[in-house]
């Protein structure tokens, strides 16, 4: 039958009205092929739609190129043994694909056919359109020949369209569904992460010392900490691992259970960062290097030792604004075997700073795209030498926004300021 403009508006209060403030998708289509069949009659009736549109949870892979998600009259069949729904064969693969309507008078002289039921002799079946491109199909079924017509296919393209809407509403629940279970597991990681950090400034004389730092996603792989090592001197460490997100902050948990296990009974930094770099591909299966820097301090020395693994060596800034020359560098943890990583030791005097960093403190870019770059955060620090090590590093979270004109960051922001005082 044709369906008249009032009609339509009609069926449509109906539906809406029926549903209600439902999301379930399969209770959505079950009613909406319950409202079909008052319009156009039929003995088995069917929603389809292709698996790779459908929203399926983590770790599910769709087994078949079609999914029936809402079905009536069918012969129950193996998934295995159906050829339409396994390969996408037959009239509602032919619709789905195509994007074309088809009337069937008599599926038996159909090349197209796979038998879904032994009573069918015809069949018709609409394409289901979103974003302008077919996604399933809206099939009928009847025991009697030559049953459908242009008006059914007229008021079935209605319905087809309803349950286009219908999927996509209920599509875009379930994607929020998954958002919001996700960000809690990661609101979950980040917590569990920030416990690997330092709860608070090492207390060793002579020193005062800050560090903090900002993940640019919800999690990161940026890690800064301190470390008491024998008589009662402090292993300073800032690392950077490559890449962003869950699997950056996984190797760098690993990196911290190395570290740790690696510092117990060691002074010597070179040594520490050789049997870090022989360990770590195990955990990152050479996908992930790290790059790290690292000083070791003792109360009453006024010098440092300190190691770069690939990564910027930490800017030593004197009372009078002029920088250090810290040039010893080694390559990157994780990348190459039995290689050597220098130490030197350097005066640490009354009055000067020493800064660790990851990129994500220099690399922030205003709106011209100039770079923040070492040479503003010596002067920042420089400038405000007078301020404890904690004001200082908020000194510095504040500049590099401010020059930015963002509160986000592109990378993992982590510093550490040592004073000596």
């Amino acid at each position: 039958m044709y369906l008249t403009d009032s009609q339509k508006y009609q069926l449509l209060i109906e539906i809406s009205h029926k549903l209600g403030d439902t999301l379930d998708l399969d209770e959505i289509l079950d009613h909406l092929l319950d409202v079909v069949k008052t319009v156009v009659d039929y003995d088995a009736a069917g929603i389809f739609v292709l698996n790779q549109d459908l929203v399926h949870g983590r770790g599910e892979l769709p087994k078949e190129v079609i999914a029936g998600i809402a079905r009536r009259g069918f012969d129950l069949k193996h998934r295995d043994e159906d050829a339409m729904l396994t390969f996408g064969k037959g009239i509602i693969g032919h619709v789905i694909f195509t994007g074309t309507c088809v009337i069937v008078p008599d599926v038996r002289t159909d090349a197209r056919y796979v038998e879904g039921r032994s009573r069918t002799r015809s069949e018709i079946a609409v394409p289901i359109v979103r974003n302008n491109k077919p996604i399933g199909a809206l099939n009928l079924e009847s025991d009697q020949e030559s049953t459908f017509n242009e008006s059914d296919l007229e008021a079935l393209q209605f319905f087809a369209d309803a349950a286009a809407i219908s999927i996509e509403k209920a599509m875009l629940h379930r994607q929020l569904v998954e958002k919001k279970l996700i960000d809690k597991q990661l609101q979950l990681a980040r917590d569990v992460q920030s416990r690997l950090f330092p709860s608070g400034s090492p207390r060793i004389a002579g020193y005062d010392i800050a560090g903090i730092c900002i993940p640019a996603e919800e999690i990161g792989g940026d890690y800064y900490d301190f470390i008491n090592l024998r008589h009662a001197g402090l292993g300073v460490v800032v690392a950077d691992v490559s890449g962003n997100g869950i699997a950056a902050a996984l190797v760098m948990s690993a990196f911290r259970g190395l570290l740790r296990t690696h510092t117990r009974g060691k002074l010597d930094p070179a040594k520490v960062a050789r049997a870090i770099n022989r360990q770590l591909p195990e955990f990152t299966g050479g996908n992930h290097f790290v790059t790290a820097a690292g000083v070791t301090l003792y109360p009453g020395v006024d010098e440092f030792t300190y190691v770069c693994c690939g990564q910027q060596p930490p800017l030593l800034i004197h009372p009078d604004g002029s920088l250090g020359t810290l040039d010893v560098r080694g390559p990157a943890l994780g990348i190459f075997n039995n290689v050597h990583f220098p130490t030197e030791v350097q005066p640490l005097a009354r009055g000067d700073i020493l800064v660790l960093y990851t990129d994500g403190v220099v690399d922030m870019i205003n709106q011209e795209g100039v770079g923040y770059g070492d040479e503003r955060l010596a002067a920042a620090l420089h400038q405000a030498r007078n301020l404890p090590a904690d004001e200082l590093v908020q000194g510095v979270v504040r500049a590099t926004r401010e020059f930015s004109g963002s509160e986000s960051y592109r990378d993992d922001f982590t510093l550490v300021v040592i004073k000596r005082v």
